[in-house]
């Protein structure tokens, strides 16, 4: 039997290698954060500051990407601290699942609000983490790839110049020779070509000019009398016909020298003088002179052109030649702006995603603004219903169902003051019971007094109410009614009485909320509620009493 050793894959075991890092956006690194960030806030797989944090079963926390790269690439997934903590372990809890992950909002908030600072060199940025990818897509100073392939890496802010400048790649066509050269090779390129052209095109102007120039140059025919003109035929043609004042003054300088020379040879044969070299010398002089008015009035056309044709060819040249460094330049500006046209295309497009992201957040926001706002009118009727329970409650607690009830009142000086004034002249007491389902009765107070008690005494009425067993009760109302007004050093408290007058309305079954009040208007004098031998207003406060007497 054959034997062998089969080769396993590691993924099969547990959790591989880290992925490239071109492989997934991994976490944020830990050297941007102003402070050591804590165990908690670092992801188990990349060790980096997590990104959009996910928490497993066993508690521990992994980057997004980290978990989907890792359940992509792993079967049978133990989680990388489980497995640190204790290699044996392979629980249900430790082996890993996508839906065995979950979002932790919590830990994601805290980080988001992480200090960090840019991480590329001379950047002054600093901010919160959640702001932290948006500087990255912007930052000046990040190192990114030349757009057309250099293979450098330069800051954001110095592209343009790099591809003005510095890039290989950014190349230009001679629009002569059409060879691809940057921006220097095009600063110190000399085009073949173009001298070619332009060096033809300056030897047919000059050819145009002088199309006799190959042949033999010939004389002006009136060089016997002093022209010094040559040229080929067609020049010395024009000569002679645009010089004939030239011409005729060195005829007329000639024949004046015959003329003086033929008349000295007279004379001296008259006088036998052989001086005869004088007339001839002038006759030089007259030739030079005027072969200097020749020159100066006649003037040689031939070389005036030649020389006009000479200047307008360097001026062509020299036109030409800024005209294909203009073209450079601009085919180089072209180029830049073709990779600033991509940067703005990406810009825009990164633009259209925030504000789509802007626009859903301010519709999450709007919807969860009225979610809170319906939140806060349930609250505000549940307050008024609670509201509404204790009072209920705290009346409850406060009803007597055997006749008695002891009345406390506060701030006395303060509802004194009211009375005096008529903002609140009387003061209700709350509602007791003669009997469990007996007469419902309260209290009313005039401090300031009432009747003939007004401004004198403290007037003390008792009032019968409509109650919810009035139909099974006996009228008019019968029993004695008897008023204390305690005195807090229990010595001397003040007390009345009185019974019912059957023939008052006040004693009938109420028709209305409650009846007319019945009483003592001259309960007490308001002179003696300052009493030193008493106390019945102590602390700003008065007890009154009331017994109904259900036996009578």
């Amino acid at each position: 039997m054959a034997s062998g050793s089969a080769v396993s894959d590691p993924s099969l075991n547990g959790v591989s290698s880290t992925p490239g890092e071109n492989e997934y956006p991994s976490g944020f690194p830990q050297s941007i954060c102003d402070e050591v960030p804590k165990e908690k806030y670092l992801c188990s797989n990349c060790n980096n500051v997590l990104n959009k944090a996910r928490q497993t079963v066993c508690g521990h926390r992994y980057c997004l990407a980290c978990v989907n790269w890792l359940v992509r690439n792993n079967k049978d997934l133990v989680c990388t601290k489980c497995k640190e903590e204790d290699p044996s372990v392979e629980n249900d809890t430790s082996v890993l699942t996508l839906d065995q992950f979950f979002n932790d909002a919590a830990i994601n908030k805290e980080i988001l609000d992480l200090k960090v600072h840019c991480a590329n060199h001379g950047c002054p940025w600093r901010s919160t983490l959640k702001n932290f990818e948006d500087h990255q897509s912007q930052c000046e100073y990040a190192l990114i790839p030349c757009n057309i392939g250099c293979g450098l890496m330069v800051q954001r802010k110095s592209l343009a110049t790099h591809l003005e400048r510095g890039c290989p790649n950014n190349k230009t066509t001679c629009p002569s020779c059409s060879g691809a050269l940057t921006l220097r090779e095009l600063q110190k390129h000399v085009c073949p070509s173009s001298v070619d052209k332009k060096t033809t095109k300056t030897d047919k102007r000059q050819k145009n000019n002088h199309p006799g120039s190959s042949k033999k140059k010939e004389p002006c025919i009136f060089l016997d009398v002093g022209c010094p003109f040559k040229g080929n035929a067609d020049k010395v043609k024009e000569h002679e016909s645009c010089s004939h004042v030239g011409h005729l003054q060195l005829l007329l300088a000639v024949t004046r020298a015959l003329q003086r020379t033929v008349n000295s040879s007279a004379e001296r044969s008259h006088h036998e003088s052989p001086d005869l070299l004088q007339p001839g010398q002038c006759g030089a002089s007259h030739i030079s002179q005027s072969e200097c008015e020749i020159e100066t009035d006649g003037g040689d056309p031939g070389v005036s052109d030649k020389a006009l044709s000479l200047h307008d060819d360097q001026v062509e040249l020299a036109v030409g030649q800024q005209l294909d460094a203009l073209q450079q330049r601009v085919q180089v500006l072209e180029n830049i702006i073709s990779a600033l046209n991509r940067e703005v295309e990406k810009t825009q497009i990164s633009v259209v995603a925030l504000e789509r992201d802007n626009y859903n957040s301010q519709h999450l926001i709007q919807h969860l603004e009225t979610k809170v706002a319906e939140q806060h009118q349930r609250l505000v009727r549940k307050d008024i219903h609670i509201t509404s329970l204790q009072q209920c409650i705290s009346a409850q607690q406060d009803i007597s169902y055997d006749g008695t009830f002891l009345w406390r009142l506060c701030d006395v000086s303060q509802r004194l003051r009211e009375a005096a004034s008529g903002e609140k002249i009387s003061q209700y007491s709350p509602a007791f019971y003669t009997a469990r389902y007996g007469f419902k009765v309260c209290m009313r107070l005039y401090l300031n007094g009432d009747g003939v008690g007004k401004g004198t005494h403290i007037s003390l009425f008792f009032v019968i109410m409509k109650g919810e067993y009035d139909a099974i009760l006996s009228w008019p109302f019968r029993h004695k009614v008897t008023f204390f007004l305690i005195d807090q050093n229990q010595r001397e408290h003040v007390i009345d009485a009185f019974r019912p007058d059957l023939s008052s309305a006040s004693f009938h079954r109420p028709i209305s909320e409650m009846n007319v009040a019945s009483g003592c208007p001259l309960f007490f004098p308001l002179g003696k509620m300052r009493s030193t031998k008493h106390a019945y207003c102590k602390d700003d406060t008065i007890y009154i009493k009331c017994v109904v007497d259900t036996s009578s």
